[in-house]
């Protein structure tokens, strides 16, 4: 690996890092799961999730705030997904969220 990408990796973690951290101490959280309900109109996403430790929640069904609406755009029910939910206002909130791979 060239000297040069291996800076770019470096300087990509670092960048990233501060956003890592920042996310961490608010109280978000990683999980994984199935779309099963979307209300594009209510800005809401049901998840068939796993158990996400730092929320402390076991794996259940779960309908979440989406924190823009947009963000529900391109998936649809069925679709495995990625996401970051934070408890924002009270509520369980999906911060991002992605196809899974």
């Amino acid at each position: 690996m060239s000297c040069r990408r291996k800076l770019s990796k470096l300087l990509g973690a670092v960048l990233l890092a501060p956003a890592a951290m920042f996310a961490f101490a608010q109280g978000a959280s990683q999980g994984s799961g199935e779309v099963t309900k979307i209300d594009k109109a209510g800005g809401r996403v049901e998840i068939r999730h796993g158990g996400i430790k730092a929320l402390d929640m076991p794996p259940m069904r779960m309908n979440f705030r989406a924190r823009d609406a947009k963000m529900l755009d391109g998936l649809a029910v069925g679709d495995k997904v990625r996401f970051t939910a934070e408890k924002i206002d009270g509520q369980f909130t999906v911060t991002s969220i992605g196809k899974a791979p």
